[in-house]
């Protein structure tokens, strides 16, 4: 039954990308990014839109503290559909993230593939969550093994494994499926109860909320206590500078 629960999921996560991600597919074929101008955005701002790094970090990895996430490395067209998204309407995050629409709003269509690019390319050491600090400071963490479970295998007849979409631990899988290994903790509880609660409904066939319905409290704490520290691979090297090669 397990296997045949994850043989659907992979199904379901091939037709989306054959039948629904034309246009982040057409993105990722069209990777003409400007890093240099991608590097200004980020490290300067724009306009009305403040340096990405002050809430993302220079070096993109996210801040728990303000609910920011990582945006180093998710994948270059998953960064472009975001802040497409979000100027346009179809995302609109609340709390410190309410302020994303207006500044994607201050970005041209080609401002937000040079940004993509840019923090596409960042090529340093990952900057995980402190599970520690972020528990001493009161919030809940969940356990680490528990998520482990369900972003390999799922629990049957309730949810899908996160890997049959996302990759192994989460790694992604271009164009659709974006990098949701060692993202924030804080952004993947927050994203979670978003989906779950429909106030972010900007995924592909609906196929996140579907997911987040069926998930407890707990469960996402567990995910995401598993997922914001999981190894990237099993030793394998894996190779992200395609995504961006375009770009240079």
């Amino acid at each position: 039954m397990r296997k045949s629960m994850i043989k659907f999921s992979s199904g379901v996560a091939m037709v989306a990308a054959l039948v629904g991600g034309s246009a982040l597919a057409s993105e990722e074929g069209a990777m003409n990014g400007d890093l240099a101008n991608g590097k200004k955005i980020f490290t300067e701002g724009k306009g009305a839109a403040v340096a990405c790094m002050t809430c993302h970090g220079p070096t993109g990895w996210g801040i728990d503290a303000m609910g920011a996430p990582r945006l180093a490395n998710l994948g270059y067209p998953y960064i472009v559909k975001q802040l497409s998204d979000l100027a346009e309407g179809r995302r609109t995050p609340s709390g410190a993230g309410a302020v994303m629409p207006m500044f994607a709003q201050q970005l041209s269509d080609q401002d937000r593939r040079d940004v993509a690019a840019y923090v596409n390319s960042f090529d340093g050491p990952p900057e995980l969550s402190d599970l520690k600090e972020i528990k001493d400071s009161g919030q809940p963490v969940g356990e680490k093994y528990r998520g482990q479970v369900i972003v390999k295998f799922g629990v049957l007849g309730k949810v899908s494994a996160c890997a049959s979409c996302h990759g192994y631990n989460g790694r992604g899988a271009a164009p659709i499926f974006p990098v949701i290994g060692q993202q924030k903790y804080t952004y993947l509880v927050n994203q979670l109860h978003n989906w779950r609660d429909a106030s972010r409904t900007n995924d592909p066939y609906g196929m996140m909320r579907a997911i987040a319905k069926n998930l407890t409290d707990e469960d996402i704490l567990n995910v995401a206590a598993y997922l914001s520290s999981a190894p990237r691979t099993t030793g394998a090297t894996i190779d992200n500078t395609s995504r961006t090669s375009k770009a240079q």
